[in-house]
């Protein structure tokens, strides 16, 4: 991993979860999930924001009481390091509990652009 990939994806996390503080705070719960899913997206090749991402799914669905959500973010924070040290990280997966965890899912065209070859090439292996 370079230096410059984790630091291009540390930023388009953190302008996801700008959305997605901005949607929760106005009350567009569909608006949030859509951000932290996205946020997911970007931060599956690296250990520490994947899991960080799966553990802000888990804390905004205890808020809303989807118990289904929060069993499901649970399954995956388990799972995380072990998709991280088998490189078996499904590309585009919106780390939701409503889809499989080993699902990989087409990757938002914006979010492709933006995301560097070398953010890429981490997802690839």
């Amino acid at each position: 991993m370079n230096l410059a990939s984790r630091q291009n994806a540390q930023t388009l996390i953190a302008i996801e979860m700008d959305k997605y503080r901005i949607c929760q705070g106005a009350a567009d719960l569909d608006g949030a999930w859509r951000a932290l899913e996205r946020a997911h997206i970007v931060a599956q090749p690296f250990f520490g924001p994947h899991w960080a991402s799966h553990w802000q799914m888990a804390g905004f669905a205890l808020a809303l009481q989807d118990w289904r959500e929060v069993a499901g973010q649970l399954f995956r924070l388990a799972l995380v390091p072990l998709g991280s040290l088998t490189s078996r990280l499904p590309e585009g997966n919106t780390g939701r509990a409503r889809v499989s965890a080993f699902k990989p899912m087409p990757v938002p065209a914006d979010l492709a652009v933006a995301i560097s070859p070398g953010d890429k090439q981490e997802q690839d292996r």
